[in-house]
């Protein structure tokens, strides 16, 4: 059985974990990720996501359920925001769909390698808090 911290360990190390798409600061003392996805990140490459994707029929077990549709399409759950996001669907009660427009996995990626690598401490915007 994974444990908790285990499955958190495997998800820091996927390209398409969440903190690839986060923004981090430094300040004197410490360094801190933000773990929410900056939505500027997806929104900057939604063409291109949306020009790399399919479109496939919904299926009625996915809805309410994007993290669902997300494991079943690119094995982990975290890129269930992205499915909400670039099929427009503000809130999980309205993931209910006739059609689903599902990136392809190799842009994903893309975006999180080329675009944002994850910066050095040295390469950190500094704060003031």
């Amino acid at each position: 059985m994974i444990t908790i911290e285990e499955e958190a360990r495997q998800f820091a190390k996927l390209p398409t974990g969440l903190d690839s798409f986060c923004d981090r600061y430094k300040t004197n003392s410490e360094v801190y990720v933000f773990p929410s996805p900056t939505l500027w990140t997806i929104e900057k490459n939604l063409y291109f996501l949306l020009r790399n994707s399919v479109q496939k029929d919904f299926e009625p077990k996915y809805k309410y359920k994007p993290d669902y549709l997300s494991y079943d399409e690119y094995g982990t759950v975290t890129l269930a925001y992205l499915l909400l996001f670039v099929n427009s669907v503000p809130c999980l009660e309205d993931f209910d769909l006739s059609t689903v427009i599902i990136p392809k996995f190799e842009s994903v990626v893309e975006i999180c390698r080329d675009n944002f690598p994850e910066k050095e401490v040295s390469e950190m915007t500094g704060v003031s808090w």
